[in-house]
């Protein structure tokens, strides 16, 4: 099982935010750039004649990328189908007692409400979503108005009560906090002592929006308490860890798998557990987790049997980072068929924005980036050079096989827009190497507009969607629609445009940040429309999440040694100069999620500082 656990512990994250060198001509910061300027704009066949003449003395640019970490780790892991039946067995067994407990639970509003507090943050709601969305729409109506008028309720209860329905994308109003201020209007001292309350309001504040100055206020009141508990020596060490896990990572930008292997832990450790829903808990995440074990198998082996690392062997080879994302967007079992549609697709988009950022001349992947906008074999005569010949037949490949998988579930018309959205992601990389050949320094906007595709989000939630039922024409249509539309850095840009310093330019991030948080939790407040799946909305949502982790310290996806081998929440505390990293995803979940009314695309912001 240790095995098992590492395969899910390895962490990776959306891969845009590399500043690779180019061949050392001028200096940009701290970094060697190429600029190579072109006195021609001769045709291909000329460009192959001049590549093949100097191609002996050409120096080409390299990332220096560490290479896979995982070797064939993945391709080998013991598995045996008759623990994976008893462990369904159990599941099965212990899902229909949890299943009758939550519908006996429904006449208790309190009880109720905990219990599904409990799921959610166990990690098996997913078993009882219709029945939870029923409960949870029940209670919204008939009952939550008369309860938070109750007095007697104390912080933790009205603490959980406001994170169950706004985790649910239901806007409970937070003036239900405003009974535990004083005739001052600051918070009282009563409630510092019930540890579990101040750790329920401290989770419930990273739930606020935009206006919600109390949630500010709660949030200060409980940071700063809640970190002298925690170097008290009355502290159990269980609540320290869950101290530490609610300041420093919370549970509300934490990635789904993770967090539920976490709160497991502490869970056992609560004297108010329940032993039934501990039970079933452990059983479904061991199953969850030998299905995910089985996947993450076969996606190596078709990773191996492809070539592609001794094809490109100048990129980044990260096929467990690639799936790990995956899981961590939708890990529920019946999804496999997205998250291979996605891992095969992240590898390839990674190996073409190595070869635009880390590997090739501007000269050589303009061609590349015509031929992609074709999208079938003729583009191959666009190509001057092999090494980009062989990157676009594998792209080619791997869009057919996904095709193929694809049409045996009657999901082939999903392709298209895979094609659409992947042409305009090339596009972005494009441009930033045009900037970079040219030695342009675009203003904000137009890194912000361009950013809006370089990044990869928009891609991601396609990729994804491909691959769910939930997703239908009208899905992939209303995507289309309310999207807007060196690297380059976006600090660089900031900096220039409003004339600040470096370190100004990233406390104006930091702000950013703190902003977009605000606008993705408004946004998931907006019950969906028909054609849109909550799943989807809740799919976009991650995407914030787990950027949260993956750039917060470092780049993960390109040196996830340094972040996912050993997570542990506590040693990630915030940084400025490193939190700036993630603000592109979250920014652009905010889009997808409220019609895409800002600009986004800012998670290449910190770039220069790596």
């Amino acid at each position: 099982m240790a095995q098992l656990q590492a395969a899910l512990a390895t962490t990776s994250c959306l891969y845009r935010g590399i500043s690779g060198p180019m061949v050392p001509l001028k200096i940009r910061g701290n970094t060697c750039l190429a600029s190579i300027k072109s006195s021609s704009t001769s045709a291909a066949s000329s460009l192959q004649a001049k590549n093949s003449q100097y191609q002996d003395q050409i120096v080409r640019p390299l990332g220096n990328f560490a290479p896979d970490m995982w070797g064939d780790h993945f391709m080998t892991l013991p598995f045996t189908n008759s623990e994976l039946e008893s462990c369904s067995r159990h599941v099965e067994i212990l899902k229909e007692m949890v299943k009758d407990k939550l519908m006996t639970s429904k006449y208790d509003p309190i009880e109720n409400t905990y219990l599904i507090n409990s799921l959610y943050r166990l990690g098996v709601s997913y078993h009882f979503e219709d029945e939870i969305e029923e409960q949870l729409s029940h209670l919204l109506i008939t009952i939550l108005p008369q309860l938070m008028e109750n007095e007697d309720h104390n912080l933790h209860i009205v603490a959980v009560i406001f994170q169950v329905f706004r985790s649910h994308g239901y806007k409970m109003s937070c003036d239900v906090f405003n009974k535990f201020k004083n005739d001052d209007g600051i918070f009282k001292e009563e409630p510092v002592n019930d540890i579990k309350g101040m750790i329920s309001l401290c989770e419930a504040n990273h739930w606020g929006m935009h206006g919600e100055l109390i949630l500010d206020e709660a949030l200060a009141f409980t940071t700063s308490h809640l970190e002298s508990m925690m170097i008290s020596q009355s502290c159990p060490d269980h609540l320290r860890e869950y101290i530490a896990n609610a300041l420093y990572r919370p549970y509300h930008k934490g990635m789904p798998r993770l967090e539920a292997k976490q709160y497991i832990s502490f869970y056992e450790k609560d004297e108010s557990k329940n032993d039934l829903l501990l039970k079933f808990a452990k059983y479904d995440f061991n199953r969850v987790q030998m299905l995910l074990q089985q996947e993450l198998s076969l996606i190596s082996s078709w990773w191996r049997k492809s070539n592609i690392s001794s094809k490109f062997p100048h990129g980044r080879q990260r096929i467990v980072e690639s799936f790990f994302i995956a899981v961590e967007l939708l890990f529920e079992p019946r999804f496999a068929l997205a998250r291979n549609v996605m891992s095969k697709w992240y590898v390839a988009l990674a190996s073409v924005d190595d070869a635009y950022d880390a590997y090739g001349f501007f000269e050589e992947v303009r061609h590349l980036t015509k031929a992609i906008e074709r999208f079938d074999m003729s583009g191959m005569d666009e190509i001057p050079v092999d090494y980009l010949k062989n990157l676009y037949e594998t792209v080619l490949n791997i869009s057919d096989e996904v095709e193929q998988e694809l049409s045996k579930e009657g999901r082939s018309f999903t392709v298209p827009y895979c094609k659409g959205v992947v042409k305009k992601q090339v596009l972005g990389y494009h441009m930033e190497a045009r900037w970079k050949h040219e030695g342009i320094m675009p203003t904000l906007d137009e890194y912000l507009e361009n950013g809006m595709w370089s990044i990869g989000t928009v891609t991601t939630l396609a990729l994804l969607m491909m691959g769910m039922e939930e997703a239908e024409k009208d899905a992939f249509q209303w995507l289309d629609e309310e999207k807007r539309g060196g690297q380059i850095s976006g600090i660089a840009c900031y900096m220039k445009e409003y004339g600040v310093s470096k370190k100004e330019a990233m406390e104006g991030y930091q702000e950013r940040i703190r902003n977009a948080w605000k606008d993705l939790n408004e946004g998931f407040m907006v019950r969906p429309s028909n054609c849109v799946s909550m799943k989807i909305f809740k799919v976009a949502f991650n995407i914030g999440r787990v950027s949260e982790l993956c750039y917060r310290e470092d780049d993960g996806f390109t040196k996830p040694e340094l972040i996912f081998k050993n997570y542990n929440p506590s040693a990630h505390r915030s940084n400025t100069a490193l939190t700036i990293y993630n603000i592109g995803s979250i920014i652009q979940m905010h889009q997808l999620l409220r019609s895409f009314n800002i600009a986004l695309s800012l998670l290449d912001a910190a770039a220069s500082l790596f």
